[in-house]
């Protein structure tokens, strides 16, 4: 059975100072830039899949071109 946490030491990481709002920023910032990213690289691929590989996952060709030209910015 794995050892539990003393009751001060628990106090102890309650007392812990939240992250600053900065660093929310910057983490809410950092986590757009990679969903972005993700997009970008997706559609880059998709635009790149072979017919039968489209029929494959329920696509047609057009549909494919239609995803791929979205900004990388858009759901």
């Amino acid at each position: 059975m794995a050892p539990s946490l003393h009751t001060a030491k628990l106090a102890l990481l309650n007392d812990q100072a939240r992250l600053p709002p900065v660093a929310h920023i910057l983490i809410a910032m950092a986590i757009m830039v990679t969903k972005w990213d993700q997009h970008r690289r997706t559609r880059k691929a998709l635009n790149g899949l072979e017919p039968h590989l489209l029929e494959d996952v329920g696509l047609t060709r057009d549909a494919a071109c239609n995803e791929a030209s979205k900004p990388f910015w858009k759901d």
